[in-house]
C-alpha cells in the first residue's frame, strides 16, 4: 500500500510553484483587458463626436434651406408686423394666480 500523503502537504508543495507561474499569466491578461477597455472607450468617444458633428451638420443644412426658400422668415414677438408698420407690439403681461395675495 503506497504511503498516503495528507492534502495539505501537496498544498505546501504546490503553491509557491503557481504562485510562479499564475502570477505573470493573471498581470498579462489584466493588462491585456485593461488595454482593451481603454481602446474600446476611446473609440466609442470618437464615434459620438462624429455623430455630434454629423447632426450638427445636417441641422445647418436645414436651416440654411430653410432660409433659401423664405420659410425660415418669422416674425418675432415685439416686432411690427406688415398690418402693424407704424406699431410696435408689446408682450402682455398676464398676472398669475398666487401673484398679489393679500395675507
Amino acid at each position: 500500500m503506497p504511503p498516503v500523503v495528507p492534502p495539505f502537504l501537496i498544498g505546501l508543495i504546490v503553491a509557491p510553484l503557481a504562485k510562479r507561474l499564475l502570477k505573470p499569466l493573471v498581470r498579462g491578461v489584466v493588462t491585456t483587458s485593461v488595454g482593451l477597455v481603454m481602446e474600446v472607450k476611446k473609440a466609442a468617444h470618437e464615434a459620438g463626436e462624429n455623430i455630434h458633428d454629423l447632426a450638427v451638420e445636417v441641422a445647418a443644412d436645414m436651416v440654411a434651406a430653410q432660409i433659401a426658400s423664405g420659410d425660415g422668415h418669422q416674425p418675432t414677438e415685439g416686432v411690427a408686423t406688415n398690418g402693424e408698420k407704424d406699431e410696435v407690439r408689446t408682450p402682455k403681461i398676464r398676472a398669475t394666480a398666487g401673484a398679489g395675495k393679500a395675507q
